[in-house]
């Protein structure tokens, strides 16, 4: 599934005081006020920072970028270009983002297609939500179509600091591998003609690219604010899984906070499983292959972020090939939608429909997944139909993958009426399941498991004989 950038000010934000939580000796005077601590993030709007703190942030710049290449082994290739932003500047490139960039535009399409499988409330809108966590969450960024860093002049300086370790390392990353081309953010396809498979496979390609990136800027980000005190990440597991916790938590991010499941998740995804990821590949493969030899062969998948063990051992999941619905769809619909849906998709897919304990269980046996969303010509954008073709390591897998999402139909609509064909009447197997959005076909076939929701009848059975 199409996933949105999600930028790390409250992380910067909750190191301190989760560093101070967990060290031996406590390295200030604990606050015995019952006053909540207002966020570093909530700074007064009318406050900047001052000439002398902006001219010590700009020099900051330099030393940074010192530490995080001799800690990662990427080379200094040419100096980092900085600039101060204003609000107003920050929001006008937010607003010029997604109205221009690509990923932006598939996002709304991605949006319906969440809210067709209950990952998202009807009512969401998801254009206007990643406006507004943009703005509450920047606390400085690295822009690789321009080279520059850009701070920001209205956050803490110190708290910027420890953001310029996590850019920094991005300025770094795109002077020895481009991330432009490399990340694909230049969409660099664009033009050529994908097959659907490759198209599905790009989504999650561009989520395991993802999670690399972001990983390694997590470990400077956390070796950077650790040094400090003489600690490393190797030693700090728990700040680790605290922070792990407050990404997820974000206490001090309302807009953050009161978004769907699926979306904190999503969003969260490169920076707390690209941060283990990264922590793992450090361990048992070393710095230079961490940092450098994986850009050469980053983690196809999300199954291989969240499984680095898969990912070391070479064990590639060979993608779904795709079958093109268009065929069936032809006449009334026309395709909206394509695309992937991944073992991090289907985790949070199964905590919805089922339970977290049924996730973790069930979420490695994912072999492969996308959908297909085709719309009625001329019909409202939510009034979508869908195929959804999952793959999994064994029938007893894609057995209990049917039934949970069987369950879960209860969970997203309002009418749910189990329909049985007369010869299925000893197995009660229902034949569909109606719903006042239309049926709902649920088949598994071997280690295959197809759904087929919102078409006629003659419709489904030319979809499910493909």
């Amino acid at each position: 599934m199409k996933r949105a950038l999600f930028f790390i000010a409250v992380v910067a934000s909750l190191l301190p005081e989760l560093i101070a939580q967990t060290a031996p000796q406590p390295t200030q005077p604990p606050n015995t006020s019952q006053q909540e601590q207002p966020s570093p993030l909530q700074t007064d709007s009318a406050r900047k920072i001052t000439p002398a703190e902006a001219q010590e942030l700009f020099k900051s710049v330099d030393e940074i970028l010192k530490f995080v290449s001799e800690r990662t082994g990427l080379p200094i290739r040419s100096p980092v270009k900085r600039e101060l932003t204003s609000r107003e500047q920050l929001e006008k490139y937010i607003n010029q983002r997604m109205a221009e960039d690509e990923d932006a535009q598939r996002l709304k399409r991605s949006g319906i297609v969440l809210k067709k499988f209950g990952l998202l409330p009807a009512d969401f809108n998801i254009e206007t939500y990643i406006v507004q966590l943009y703005r509450e969450q920047v606390a400085g960024y690295y822009d690789p179509k321009t080279k520059t860093i850009y701070l920001l002049d209205w956050v803490d300086p110190d708290l910027q600091k420890a953001v310029l370790a996590h850019e920094l390392t991005h300025a770094l990353q795109d002077q020895s591998f481009d991330l432009m081309t490399w990340a694909d953010w230049g969409n660099k396809r664009r033009g050529t003609k994908k097959s659907l498979t490759e198209e599905v496979a790009d989504d999650e390609d561009r989520a395991g690219r993802q999670s690399l990136m972001e990983g390694q800027a997590m470990v400077m980000l956390m070796e950077y604010t650790l040094a400090p005190m003489g600690r490393t990440l190797e030693d700090s597991p728990m700040v680790v899984e605290a922070l792990k916790k407050g990404m997820l938590d974000a206490p001090d991010s309302p807009v953050f906070s009161a978004a769907p499941l699926y979306l904190r998740e999503a969003l969260t995804f490169p920076y707390r499983y690209g941060l283990d990821f990264t922590r793992v590949v450090l361990e048992k493969r070393g710095k230079g292959f961490a940092f450098k030899t994986a850009f050469g062969n980053p983690p196809r998948d999300t199954r291989e972020v969240m499984m680095p063990d898969v990912y070391l051992s070479g064990a590639h999941v060979t993608p779904i090939q795709v079958i093109d619905f268009s065929k069936s769809f032809e006449g009334d619909y026309e395709r909206y939608d394509l695309g992937s849906i991944g073992q991090f998709d289907t985790m949070v897919m199964l905590k919805t429909y089922a339970s977290e304990k049924v996730s973790e269980k069930l979420s490695p046996q994912w072999r492969g997944g996308y959908y297909y969303a085709a719309q009625k010509k001329g019909a409202h954008t939510d009034d979508i139909a869908l195929v959804y073709a999952s793959r999994w390591a064994d029938d007893a897998s894609a057995r209990e993958f049917a039934k949970i999402y069987a369950d879960g139909l209860t969970k997203r609509y309002k009418s749910v009426k189990p329909v049985y064909a007369k010869a299925n009447t000893v197995s009660m197997t229902p034949e569909r399941w109606d719903t006042e959005a239309g049926s709902v076909w649920i088949r598994q076939s071997g280690v295959a498991v197809t759904v087929v929701e919102s078409v006629p009848e003659d419709l489904a059975a030319k979809i499910l004989a493909q």
